[in-house]
C-alpha cells in the first residue's frame, strides 16, 4: 500500500478555560478528542457534524493554524507536529487552507493581485514583479476571473467572486493538500454548485487532496470519495460515501441523514428525533459521547467504555459498541 498524504493519529486539540483573581485554569474545551485518518493523493475526504463538533478545529490544527495538544500528523512521511518554523514553512507550500468567509479572509486594504501574489513573495516564486503579475493573472483565469479584474479591492466582489480569490490564494504555491473549511457555506445555492464544481476540477488538473469540511451532508454526498462524521470532537463513522449514504452504521449517521430533505414528494423518509441537546465539550459524556442521546437500548458499556473504530465492511468503520 502506497504512503498516505497525509496521516493523524490520535489528534487532540484542548482550549484552555481561566477564571478567578487570578486567572487559574479551571476547565478544558474538548475541541478534538483523539482522531486518527488518512487521506490518500488526490482523494476528498468530507467531514460532516453538528455545529461545534469540531470539524473546523480539526482543519486548522492539522495545518497547525492552531497549535494541537496531543496527537500526531504527518504529511508525505514528514511530521507536521514537531516541525521546526522554518520546517512548517516549507510544509505550508504543500498544505493550504480555504476559509468560511470569503471576506473576512481577505484583507479590505490590499488588491486581489496582492492578496493572490503575496505566497509568491514568501515563498520565493517569482523572480520579479512581471513574472509574478503574469502568474497571479494566470490563477485568477483558473478559477474563472478575468485579468482585469486584479487591481480590484475584496468590496468590490461578491460573495462567490470573493471564495474564487480565496481558491486562487490557495493555488498560488501549487499545494498537494487544498483543507476547505466550511468553504461554500456562506454561498448561495446557485454559487455553491458552481464554486463545487470548480473545486472538482481543480482536483482532476492539478492532482490535488481535499479535506472538505461541511455541515451540508447533500453537499458532501456530491463531492467527496469518503466521509468522516464528527460528533463532539471524535469521528464515529468513517466510509466510502455511496456505503455512508446507503447503508449507514452509526445511530448518530442515520439521524444526520434521516434530516436530509429530499427533493422528490413521493419518496418519504423517517426521521429519527434526537432527545436533548449536544452535552458541553467542558464536560463530555463518559464512555461513548453519544449515549445521552442514542436512540437505542442503553448499555453500562456504552456509559462506561470508548468505542473505538472498527471495520464493519470494506474501508467502512464504526465507533460503537453495538454496531458491527
Amino acid at each position: 500500500m502506497s504512503m498516505p498524504l497525509l496521516k493523524v493519529e490520535g489528534l487532540v486539540k484542548q482550549f484552555p478555560i481561566h477564571g478567578g483573581l487570578l486567572g487559574r485554569e479551571v476547565a478544558r474545551v474538548h475541541a478534538v478528542d483523539g482522531v486518527s485518518f488518512e487521506l490518500a493523493p488526490g482523494e476528498t475526504l468530507g467531514i460532516v457534524g453538528e455545529s461545534g463538533c469540531g470539524k473546523s478545529t480539526l482543519g486548522r490544527s492539522i495545518l497547525r493554524l492552531l497549535e494541537p495538544t496531543a496527537g500526531e500528523v504527518s504529511f508525505e512521511g514528514r511530521s507536521v507536529t514537531r516541525a521546526s518554523p522554518a520546517e512548517l514553512r516549507a510544509l505550508t507550500r504543500d498544505m493550504q487552507i480555504i476559509f468560511q468567509d470569503p471576506f473576512a479572509s481577505l484583507n479590505p486594504r490590499m488588491s486581489v493581485r496582492d492578496i493572490v501574489g503575496e505566497a509568491l513573495v514568501i515563498h520565493k516564486l517569482a523572480g520579479n514583479a512581471q513574472q509574478r503579475e503574469a502568474r497571479v493573472v494566470e490563477l485568477l483565469e483558473t478559477v474563472g476571473l478575468s485579468a482585469d479584474q486584479m487591481r480590484r479591492f475584496p468590496h468590490e466582489f461578491s460573495g462567490g467572486q470573493r471564495q474564487r480569490i480565496g481558491i486562487a490564494r490557495a493555488l498560488a504555491v501549487s499545494p498537494k493538500l487544498v483543507v476547505c473549511d466550511e468553504a461554500v457555506s456562506a454561498l448561495d445555492v446557485s454559487i455553491q454548485a458552481q464554486v463545487i464544481n470548480l473545486l472538482e476540477d481543480l482536483r482532476e488538473q492539478f492532482g490535488l487532496a481535499y479535506l472538505f469540511i461541511a455541515h451540508d451532508l447533500s453537499v458532501v454526498e456530491h463531492i467527496s470519495h469518503r466521509v468522516a462524521v464528527m460528533y463532539l470532537g471524535r469521528i464515529v463513522e468513517i466510509a466510502p460515501a455511496k456505503a455512508l449514504y446507503t447503508e449507514p452504521r452509526h445511530p448518530y449517521t442515520e439521524a444526520l441523514l434521516s434530516a436530509v430533505p429530499i427533493p422528490d414528494p413521493t419518496v418519504k423518509r423517517r426521521r429519527i428525533p434526537l432527545q436533548g441537546d449536544l452535552p458541553s465539550p467542558i464536560h463530555p459524556p463518559t464512555g461513548c459521547h453519544f449515549h445521552t442521546r442514542c436512540p437505542l437500548a442503553q448499555t453500562a458499556q456504552c456509559r462506561e467504555q470508548r468505542p473505538e473504530l472498527k471495520q464493519v465492511a470494506d474501508g467502512h468503520w464504526v465507533a460503537c459498541h453495538l454496531r458491527s
